[in-house]
């Protein structure tokens, strides 16, 4: 069989990560006790082959989505379940397997360990064979209810790898072994999977709805994303929603861009500034009205999820300044807390507890006040400015990772560039 084109890009969109591991010169496959388990086959494996894909793959939060490696999740990880080190461990509340592994280790989760540094697939987080080896996705409602996250939403291969695209199709392809201490042999036969993997199916079971231990939704994408649309109808005096299919984008269409011929595995998302400040369209313009100036900003989400989406500590906040001719603030919309000077300013899904306090996804009891932008939102927002000494109207649109309560809770654990908004959004007029 002839390898095709660039390296690391031989398989197709979304398939080029298929040959986990350095590939067998042989339509004969080896014993069986000579192979390692089909998820136990390290992301370097693959890499050997797919170079560039491994590289964007590396620099991706799939990359880094363990408590080992993503100081946010990490933190919240410790202060939940425990040292993501030892074995053994449980969820301080439900004294349950942490369902927080499904998600940000899943292979670990599959193996049922909490020893995240004992292999390195474990310590990988969301690695290649993490998804390639799905083969169904049976959503995140079991049977009686009961929520399957992460890993547990979908069934898995044992014997063979998965992807968009029928390249091989069960054939061995052939590639020279490398070098290297762990056994790099390749009897895994390849199948294609197109409607799982060319559709949003493959992301929602991390990404669509994640259950506290109270049993409260803290992460959700919208029902736009999973090409539904949601209807609210009245039969016999009662509220009903109704769903139908509709053409939407893939979660891939956005987060897994087409470069150079092939889908890219930087899988970029509220991490990413550049990304964030794709997502809302942000314009003003101002009116004299005597004695004020009619500031009108307004947001547009372009995207057909909410802004911002699925994990609820992430916030937004519009901050409006007026500056005089000296480019010196005469006057803003908030100084300090933008959720009591200015509750408009603060786009936020918030997480309650009993006494309807803010708190950290684990702890919340309630869901509070949904200020996002919904999908495809054109939202305006007025200010009245006093027009005195005023030259410029400026507003800025600001991203943070996390809220305050839990910057209070974890500050001290995460790295400056975490805790520090990112500017996303920008305009402004001049009088």
């Amino acid at each position: 069989m002839a390898v095709l084109g660039k390296p690391g890009l031989a398989l197709g969109v979304l398939g080029a990560l298929l040959v986990a591991t350095t590939l067998w010169a042989s339509d004969t496959p080896p014993a069986e006790s000579v192979r390692p388990p089909l998820n136990h086959v390290p992301s370097a494996n693959c890499g050997e082959c797919h170079q560039e894909i491994y590289q964007q793959w590396q620099g991706s939060m799939h990359a880094k989505s363990t408590a080992l490696t993503d100081p946010i999740h990490g933190a919240v990880y410790r202060m939940e379940a425990g040292d993501p080190t030892e074995e053994g461990v449980t969820h301080k509340v439900t004294k349950a397997f942490p369902v927080c592994l499904q998600c940000h280790a899943p292979i670990a989760a599959r193996d049922k360990t909490t020893k995240l540094d004992a292999k390195p697939m474990y310590a990988e987080g969301v690695n290649c064979v993490a998804c390639h080896t799905m083969t169904a996705f049976k959503g995140v409602v079991g049977e009686g209810g009961k929520p399957t996250l992460g890993a547990s939403a979908y069934e898995y291969s044992k014997d063979n790898l998965r992807g968009p695209e029928g390249v091989f199709n069960g054939k061995q392809p052939v590639k020279a072994p490398g070098g290297g201490d762990e056994p790099k042999v390749n009897a895994f036969t390849h199948r294609a999977n197109a409607e799982l993997f060319k559709t949003s199916d493959i992301c929602l079971g991390c990404h669509q709805t994640m259950i506290n231990p109270q049993k409260v939704a803290v992460c959700t994408v919208g029902d736009l994303l999973l090409g539904k649309e949601v209807k609210e109808t009245k039969v016999k005096g009662k509220d009903v929603k109704e769903t139908r299919d509709v053409v939407a984008p893939t979660c891939q269409s956005c987060h897994m861009p087409v470069l150079n011929g092939f889908a890219s595995h930087e899988i970029l998302g509220g991490h990413d500034p550049a990304k964030v400040r794709k997502s809302v369209a942000l314009s003003m313009y101002a009116e004299d009205k005597g004695s004020k100036l009619q500031a009108t900003i307004i947001l547009k989400n372009t995207l057909l999820h909410s802004m911002p989406s699925s994990a609820p500590f992430r916030n937004m906040v519009l901050k409006v300044t007026a500056l005089n001719d000296k480019g010196e603030v005469v006057w803003s919309n908030f100084k300090e807390d933008p959720d009591k000077e200015d509750p408009q300013s603060l786009l936020i899904l918030k997480l309650l507890n009993n006494e309807g306090h803010p708190v950290m996804p684990p702890q919340a009891t309630k869901l509070g006040a949904d200020s996002r932008l919904k999908p495809g939102e054109k939202r305006v927002l007025r200010y009245a400015v006093p027009a005195a000494g005023v030259k410029t109207i400026r507003a800025e649109l600001f991203y943070n990772l996390i809220t305050k309560a839990m910057l209070e809770k974890i500050g001290e654990q995460l790295p400056e560039e975490l805790k520090k908004p990112a500017l996303v959004g920008q305009a402004e007029t001049v009088l």
